[in-house]
């Protein structure tokens, strides 16, 4: 008895889908690697009386956003496309502020990372919105993002709200 595996293609994925959904995700991937490099700068440099429970939220922060990046990538490369996110390329096309250098205090770090986290939402939601019309799997995987994206800002701004 012989077994033939049968495999068809994605009738849905076509040339210019792949190319629409890399259009719109691959920003994403760069702004989510820049969230992660400096997501770990600001986790090695918090210091006050908030330090413990900044530092161990922005271990979380670090790790989602490898996590979306990493999907986000992933469906791109699913689709039949590379996505560059070499690190010259995450320092000359990412969105995200410049983080300063040094140490600061742990007010100053949740600020500075919750505008690097807006910063990377402009970018996530310009996906959502540009995938509506391109690929529906692939502005889920964008939706997802924005709600870990959310949540993770929402963590942190809870640690200054008064």
């Amino acid at each position: 008895m012989t077994t033939s595996t049968h495999t068809s293609p994605d009738l849905a994925t076509t040339p210019e889908v792949a190319a629409g959904a890399a259009q719109f995700l691959s920003p994403v991937v760069l702004d989510l690697e820049a969230l992660v490099v400096n997501g770990k700068q600001a986790h090695w440099h918090v210091r006050g009386g908030s330090f413990v429970g900044v530092h161990e939220l922005l271990d979380d922060v670090v790790s989602h956003a490898q996590e979306y990046a990493d999907t986000a990538a992933e469906r791109v490369v699913a689709l039949g496309l590379p996505v560059d996110s070499r690190l010259k390329t995450v320092a000359e096309k990412a969105t995200l502020p410049e983080l300063a250098d040094g140490f600061h205090q742990w007010p100053d770090t949740v600020d500075a990372v919750v505008a690097q986290i807006d910063a990377a939402l402009v970018t996530v939601r310009a996906a959502v919105a540009g995938l509506d019309d391109v690929d529906l799997s692939s502005q889920d995987v964008a939706i997802e993002i924005e709600r870990g994206l959310v949540k993770d800002r929402w963590l942190l701004q809870a640690h200054v709200a008064g």
